[in-house]
């Protein structure tokens, strides 16, 4: 992993969100990659566009904490579980690196969906590959209780998303950059490197931390395999949500 962070200034780090294996394995190879000398932007897909300026008068301060950037970054911080991701911006505290907001909220999401990709700013021409690919994760994702015409008006979120990720690393380009996202954004064939500029894309690496058994590896450049983090079963909640919601008046 190591090695893949150094070879290439950009770096798309994938990550499944609650594994806690990946991210002591992330966590140590990107502190040795900064003492070795690189210093990169930080890009976290946990912090909102909105919360940058705060970020950015928090990280001005000698004595901020972890603590300090996540309650100036994420204000309601609910979603994401903190004690995985403190270990990382410990490091650009310690650092100095920039922390780059460079997710997309939910209220801008829902109002993509709404009212489609232009109306934020976004690229609204969208390859039918992308859509597809993106339509199929999220019937997936949904335990199949959506069919595939409710997961198409979904899918506009998601590519914002990984616009907005794009974005955010071209505008740090001409330094190191270290994108720290879901492995779904920094999928190669669909994700955020789909977004980049033909020069920014040849200077990146997409880096899949993937868990045993899921056979995604061919979407990134470098695939990495670990363990899967015991979880209860996600569809068992979303199934029971569903079928209260339908008993309800």
């Amino acid at each position: 992993l190591e090695a893949a962070l150094r070879s290439r200034p950009v770096a798309l780090l994938g990550e499944v969100h609650d594994n806690v294996a990946q991210h002591r394995l992330r966590a140590a190879a990107l502190r040795r990659f900064v003492e070795s000398g690189a210093r990169p932007a930080l890009l976290m897909e946990q912090f909102d566009r909105e919360h940058q300026s705060a970020i950015d008068r928090v990280l001005a301060d000698p004595a901020a904490t972890p603590d300090d950037v996540i309650a100036a970054g994420a204000p309601q911080p609910q979603g994401w579980s903190w004690p995985l991701y403190r270990p990382y911006i410990a490091l650009a505290l310690e650092y100095r690196l920039p922390i780059v907001a460079a997710n997309v909220s939910r209220s801008d999401a829902r109002r993509v969906t709404k009212a489609g990709l232009a109306a934020l700013g976004f690229d609204a021409h969208v390859p039918a590959d992308i859509a597809e690919a993106h339509a199929r994760a999220i019937v997936d994702g949904h335990c199949g209780l959506l069919d595939a015409a409710q997961a198409r008006t979904l899918v506009d979120a998601q590519v914002a998303r990984d616009q907005f990720m794009a974005r955010a690393i071209e505008a740090h380009a001409g330094r190191r950059v270290v994108l720290l996202a879901g492995d779904g954004h920094v999928r190669r064939d669909v994700g955020v490197p789909r977004w980049l500029s033909g020069q920014t894309r040849a200077r990146s690496i997409s880096i899949g931390l993937l868990e045993d058994g899921d056979d995604a590896a061919t979407s990134y450049d470098v695939a990495l395999a670990t363990a899967a983090q015991q979880r209860p079963d996600p569809c068992d909640a979303m199934r029971g949500a569903a079928a209260d919601g339908a008993g309800r008046p």
